[in-house]
């Protein structure tokens, strides 16, 4: 394999990334990545630029990885344009410390910005990875730069169309994020959780209608049991609606979790039910698949069938599927594993070659 002009440095930026080894709730898919190109590409070296967290100036080496943080807050104003003139500076430099074959930067926002047009001044391949609410309407840094489809990568063909149909620019590539199966524990068959669900507790997930599908099950099926695993702005709304219907034996509510505990109770789930009205390409729905659980969501992300991932039209056939397969005694909880990330981190490096 030969990269661009014999270069082996690949500059990542990204608007966080853990914040220590042992930080694994920071970005898990993004952290999965780095390790598969460091499993696949030990000969390629990565830096990775943090905009916004951790909270620090200080650089930071993470699993022989160079992290280089700007400590941002999310803070915006002079702050922001401040904060933009060090990274292009801190850019500069690596240049000229590194044989650099092109920067990868995650969402559309304001690290693909400053890749953009460092990229074009210096001659190197920026790519961009579209990853979710980045390909809605209204953002703002699409205005900002050129969308050249060459540049643009989707998460997922759903992502892709979306991405078109709103800025009229098809992304040349699609690259899915992927699994790595060495993240999980020996696959077991004691699957006493019923229905599990996994992600922030924002509006955008629609965990209400999740309550309200488990309600209407209840009635058929008393004994569930079902778990919500995530942190947000809408627990205490959740905790509240729980309380109303009584379904206070039947759902928990965990809390955020370790990454990798969160994958240990998808092992022991039946179903993931994914009530999320928008979506690029949940990594907890794949690591579900993975650990032999099946996914039931509104969101179908590609246009390839995914073994054991259904598609529902409307909070009632998500009742119907869910009461189907519970009450099922001959569905199988196999691992199903569309995508892995070591895939992902092959297609991502073609394209930083000659």
């Amino acid at each position: 394999m030969r990269l661009t002009n014999n270069r082996n440095t690949l500059l990542i930026l990204s608007p966080g990334f853990a914040a220590t080894e042992t930080d694994i709730n920071c970005l898990p898919a993004q952290q999965s990545l780095i390790h598969a190109f460091n499993k696949a590409y030990p000969h390629i070296k990565i830096i990775l630029l943090a905009f916004e967290y951790p909270h620090t100036k200080e650089k930071y080496t993470w699993f022989g990885n160079t992290v280089i943080p700007f400590g941002g807050r999310n803070k915006g104003g002079i702050a922001r344009i401040l904060r933009w003139i060090s990274i292009w500076r801190t850019l500069v430099r690596l240049k000229k410390e590194h044989r650099v074959c092109g920067l990868l930067s995650f969402w559309l926002g304001q690290c693909s910005l400053l890749g953009h047009y460092f990229g074009k001044l210096h001659h190197i391949k920026n790519v961009t990875w579209l990853l979710g609410q980045d390909a809605r309407e209204k953002n703002r840094y699409a205005k900002l730069m050129p969308l050249q489809a060459g540049s643009l990568v989707a998460i997922s063909d759903e992502l892709s169309k979306l991405f078109e149909k709103n800025y009229a620019v098809k992304p040349a590539h699609v690259i899915p994020t992927g699994i790595d199966p060495e993240a999980y524990l020996s696959l077991t068959q004691n699957r006493n959780i019923d229905i599990i669900g996994v992600g922030s507790l924002i509006p955008l997930k629609q965990y209400d209608l999740f309550i309200e599908v488990v309600r209407l099950l209840h009635a058929v099926l008393p004994g569930l049991q079902v778990l919500i695993c995530g942190e947000g702005p809408e627990k205490e709304k959740l905790d509240e609606l729980i309380q109303t219907y009584g379904l206070q034996e039947t759902i928990k509510l965990t809390g955020e979790l370790p990454h990798n505990e969160v994958l240990q109770l998808l092992q022991r789930s039946r179903i993931l039910l994914h009530t999320s009205s928008y979506e690029g390409f949940s990594g907890a729905c794949l690591e579900a698949l993975y650990a032999g659980a099946h996914v039931i969501s509104f969101q179908q992300p590609m246009d390839a069938w995914i073994r054991h991932w259904h598609i529902a039209e409307s909070k009632e056939e998500m009742v119907k599927m869910i009461q189907d397969i519970l009450q099922s005694g001959s569905v199988s909880y196999t691992p199903s594993l569309p995508y892995r990330m070591t895939d992902t981190a092959e297609k991502f490096i073609q394209l930083f070659i000659d």
